[in-house]
């Protein structure tokens, strides 16, 4: 990450989701702290080290840190036109496509992520390959941005309930087309 987008990541976090730091450690530390933890796979002893805190301190800011991500990530992941108004460009010019896809609003896959999962937890997210894993399901647009995504689900959960946990759970906010409009499911193979 250049100079350039950590400090503007960090503005946006500071002023609009609430990232701050304290006397001792300041919100530049608790984001630094936060991306090391997530981009490098570090624990939060590697963090110890790194910066020089407490098990306790490091494991507080990267919760804080974490906390302020997750706030942008709900600003950012999410559809273009929430009400699906529009057909793609791509859809809308081709005749091959527009009786098909003219009611599409994106496609949907789920993949396997490798996950760190503490020791007396790891048997419920061991996949099919003998290792931890969680499955996220993501949804994108006809633009390649993402418009939802969920992680977290233990090992080897089918795409369809994940799918259905999606839709049914309103606190999730999955993007669904205005009332009234078909819903027709592709699933990308």
């Amino acid at each position: 990450m250049s100079k350039r987008i950590y400090i503007d990541l960090l503005h946006k976090l500071e002023v609009d989701h609430e990232l701050q730091g304290s006397q001792r450690t300041t919100a530049r530390e608790v984001l630094g702290l936060t991306l090391y933890i997530l981009a490098q796979g570090g624990s939060i002893r590697l963090a110890k080290e790194r910066f020089q805190h407490s098990t306790e301190t490091i494991s507080r800011y990267f919760s804080k840190g974490l906390t302020s991500l997750l706030l942008l990530f709900a600003e950012v992941i999410k559809p273009m036109d929430p009400q699906f108004r529009e057909i793609p460009a791509e859809i809308r010019s081709d005749a091959r496509y527009m009786p098909f896809f003219k009611d599409c609003v994106g496609a949907i896959d789920g993949t396997h992520v490798d996950a760190r999962i503490p020791v007396e937890d790891q048997v419920r997210y061991i996949g099919r390959h003998d290792t931890t894993t969680q499955n996220v399901m993501a949804v994108c647009d006809f633009n390649m941005c993402f418009t939802f995504a969920l992680a977290g689900w233990e090992g080897t959960a089918h795409d369809s309930r994940i799918f259905a946990r999606a839709l049914g759970d309103n606190r999730l906010n999955f993007p669904h087309p205005p009332q009234g409009t078909q819903i027709n499911i592709f699933k990308i193979i």
